[in-house]
């Protein structure tokens, strides 16, 4: 949710934010109307009410001759009044409604236009040249089932399509990878946190998760809860409704859960392997703090994620997003897309978001800074979304005979084991 008082100061960017984002920008001038006819509505049910008490001391101080016209217009005056309150819940319930579809204005530096239509930041490593040594890359699926680490073919026999198995060294590697994200959160200052994975209708709504994304959302009507598709959602929801110590500030907290995505829309796509499923699991970094500090926690979220991805050895591409393809609480993204060999392109494996007041304000959560009390800004960053960095490490640290190096950072947390080899051998 955006300051109602921007809406009132400044429309004209709050349309120009909608058609960047390839939205109408009739929505600004519904909420205005709405936002008038509220108010309006407000300052008549108030004038009433006002009346009213003067009334009720009128009443008190009236002569016999006086009282019964007094009451009279007493009660009528409480007809009217019920009938201004009555007024004004509607107005207010729809300018609410109209509020809750509008999406957090991206800066106004933030590339225009769509998907395809991102500005790249930076490129980080390079791609090895499998041509140059002799063979032609396998993609991360035939890996997987030489090693005996991924089975899809059982996945979708007891789950249906999209779902999978982590077996053996699979399994492994996935313990490993969460090992070694946590170490490094916590080395960072993240507080670790299990959260979970069902949440209540108010926390996806908070969270911007039921407006745009909706679609792609798992939902259990039987119990009125939704199956997370990021532990952002917890993480955001956790101090939901609190004031919390300006000077405490930031927090950074680091989820780990499962997620959980219908993916709605990607009909044919990726439908190979396990880079595009309906459940996986991840590590996530998230931060409660000023408004004015969000920008520079953004950019050391993004520090972050490419410290994690340079010390696994992956190439990687850092990409500003343009604002038609932010999700609805972003007013910025980050996004690293990690080299896939087999696909001979980049493609997408962490995001850090910017949503600067917009999550706190539909979650009232506040702190108390030495000016006042007023909303924080949120944040959150993918550290390890595991299917897809199982993939970056296979496909990149393979070998000709289908063996895989195992990224130096990560062999403490299997044994020491330096290759993973095909099963039988």
């Amino acid at each position: 949710m955006i300051d109602p008082k921007l809406l009132r100061t400044d429309p004209d960017r709050l349309r120009r934010a909608q058609t960047a984002r390839g939205e109408s920008p009739e929505l600004i001038d519904q909420l205005l109307e709405a936002d008038e006819d509220r108010r309006a509505a407000i300052a008549a049910s108030e004038t009433l009410r006002a009346r009213q008490k003067e009334l009720g001391r009128a009443v008190a101080g009236a002569t016999v001759e006086t009282r019964p016209g007094l009451l009279a217009e007493a009660k009528s005056l409480a007809d009217q009044v019920k009938e201004a309150e009555a007024g004004t819940g509607v107005a207010e319930a729809r300018f609410a409604e109209l509020m809750a579809l509008l999406p957090n204005p991206p800066y106004e530096d933030v590339p225009r236009g769509g998907e395809d239509d991102f500005t790249i930041l930076e490129t980080q490593g390079t791609p090895r040249d499998f041509a140059a040594e002799g063979f032609t890359p396998r993609d991360h699926l035939e890996l997987g089932e030489l090693l005996g680490a991924i089975d899809v073919e059982r996945g979708a026999k007891v789950a249906g399509s999209r779902f999978y198995y982590l077996t053996g060294v699979g399994a492994l590697l996935e313990m490993a990878l969460t090992q070694y994200a946590v170490s490094q959160a916590v080395a960072w200052g993240f507080t670790p946190m299990i959260v979970p994975s069902l949440v209540k209708p108010s926390a996806m709504e908070g969270t911007g998760f039921l407006g745009q994304a909706a679609q792609d959302v798992y939902y259990l009507p039987a119990d009125d809860l939704y199956l997370v598709g990021t532990s952002e959602v917890a993480l955001a929801a956790y101090h939901s409704g609190e004031i919390l110590d300006g000077d405490a500030l930031p927090l950074r907290y680091m989820g780990y859960s499962p997620c959980f995505r219908r993916e709605a829309g990607s009909y044919g796509k990726d439908t190979r392997g396990i880079f595009r499923v309906h459940w996986f699991d991840k590590v996530e970094m998230f931060v409660y703090c000023r408004p004015e500090d969000s920008p520079a926690e953004h950019r050391k979220i993004l520090g972050y994620e490419k410290q994690f991805i340079t010390a696994l050895g992956i190439p990687f591409q850092v990409l500003d997003v343009a604002a038609g393809d932010l999700g609805m609480s972003a007013a910025r993204k980050f996004d690293c897309y990690g080299w896939v060999p087999s696909q001979g392109k980049y493609r997408e494996i962490t995001s850090t978001s910017d949503c600067t007041q917009f999550q706190a304000r539909r979650l009232n959560i506040r702190a108390r800074y030495a000016d006042g009390v007023g909303p924080v800004a949120t944040l959150n960053g993918t550290l390890c979304a595991m299917t897809r960095i199982i993939i970056m490490i296979l496909e990149n640290n393979q070998m000709a005979d289908g063996s895989v190096v195992v990224p130096e950072v990560l062999r403490p947390y299997l044994g020491g084991r330096e290759t993973l080899v095909p099963a039988g051998q």
